[in-house]
């Protein structure tokens, strides 16, 4: 296939991000694909150790800019040990969150600011940007009021918070609706997987 294909699946809390991730894994193992399926942050040794830090709710209070550094650490190290290679193998990169999540949840959510998150990611990743990015929308309370079991130190945060993360991924739909499908997941999951489903077939077919 020639230099890889780069997915990634984004959304607030509760957006249903995880079960659509497990059915374009099996649909493109299905196909005969190769497909690398990582996650962010985490994706190598040292980035989950990252993550460990950035959602272990004992450790708050984080303060904004340092949680953003580490954010950044753990992709670069992540572009560089698994997401490159993959793609210069050829393969198809499945990504559970990128950089966009950062300027969703520091930029509009810590509100640093969406052209510092964007210069930084850009270090961070040497530019690299998803070929294809799945945004996958609830309203806050929907997403929220999904979740099970103990929450993260991100999803512990109020519902401000949460509406300006979600603010922040409508905004980058309407800036890049090339790259970025905006999902509505409000609907049940085989209704959203069937409209990935058709953007996803789309690309395929050009490749």
């Amino acid at each position: 296939m020639g230099r890889g294909l780069f997915i990634t699946l984004e959304g607030p809390d509760g957006s249903g991000k995880t079960t659509q991730m497990d059915r374009l894994e099996e649909y493109l193992h299905r196909r005969g694909l190769a497909v690398e399926r990582t996650r962010e942050p985490g994706g190598t040794l040292l980035s989950e150790a990252i993550r460990r830090l950035l959602l272990e709710p004992s450790y708050s209070p984080v303060d904004a800019r340092a949680e953003l550094f580490l954010y950044a650490a753990a992709r670069a190290q992540h572009v560089a040990e698994r997401i490159r290679p993959a793609l210069a193998a050829g393969k198809i990169v499945l990504c559970d969150r990128f950089s966009d999540s950062t300027l969703a949840y520091q930029g509009y959510g810590r509100q640093l600011g969406a052209e510092l998150v964007e210069r930084l990611n850009d270090l961070a990743t040497g530019n690299l940007r998803p070929d294809i990015t799945f945004l996958i929308d609830v309203p806050v309370a929907i997403g929220l009021g999904r979740r099970s079991g103990g929450s993260d130190r991100l999803e512990q945060e109020d519902l401000e918070f949460h509406r300006r993360v979600r603010q922040g991924y409508l905004d980058l739909a309407r800036r890049e609706p090339r790259r970025v499908h905006l999902i509505d997941g409000t609907p049940s999951p085989d209704v959203v997987w069937e409209e990935i489903k058709g953007i996803l077939d789309a690309r395929l077919e050009r490749l």
